[in-house]
C-alpha cells in the first residue's frame, strides 16, 4: 500500500498538470496588434450580446454573439482565410469564439480582447 503522502503528492501533481493544459481562451488580446489587423482590412466581430453591442461598439463591427459564431460564419459563407478580429467585454468570449472558428478551419483570426481596451487605443 502506498503512503498517504505519496498519494497526496500525486494528486497535487495531477491538478497542477491539468491547470497547465486547461484551455486558456483569448491569449492574444493586444489592442495595438488588433488595430494593425483592422487597419489592414480585417473583419471586426463583436461577440457580445445584442444589448451590449447597442450600448457601444467599434465602428464597422458586426455583432455575432459568441455562442452563434460557428453557425453564422457558415451561414454567411465567410472565407476560411478571411482576416477576423474578435472582441467582447474582457476577451474571454472572443477567445471562445476564436477557438470555435479555428476548429472550423478559419486560419486568420485574432482575439482583440475587450471593447474598452480597443476603443481606448483607437
Amino acid at each position: 500500500m502506498l503512503p498517504k503522502s505519496f498519494i497526496s503528492l500525486m494528486a497535487l501533481l495531477f491538478i497542477a498538470i491539468m491547470g497547465i493544459s486547461a484551455p486558456s481562451y483569448g491569449e492574444e488580446k493586444n489592442p495595438k496588434v488588433a488595430w494593425e489587423h483592422i487597419q489592414q482590412g480585417a473583419m471586426v466581430v463583436d461577440v457580445r450580446t445584442p444589448e451590449e453591442f447597442a450600448e457601444g461598439h467599434l465602428e464597422n463591427a458586426i455583432n455575432i454573439p459568441f455562442e452563434n459564431i460557428a453557425e453564422e460564419f457558415t451561414k454567411r459563407n465567410i472565407a476560411k482565410d478571411q482576416s477576423v478580429v474578435l472582441y467582447c467585454r474582457s476577451g474571454r468570449r472572443s477567445g471562445i469564439a476564436q477557438e470555435s472558428l479555428i476548429k472550423l478551419g478559419y486560419s486568420n483570426t485574432y482575439n482583440g480582447g475587450g471593447y474598452q481596451s480597443l476603443a481606448n487605443k483607437q
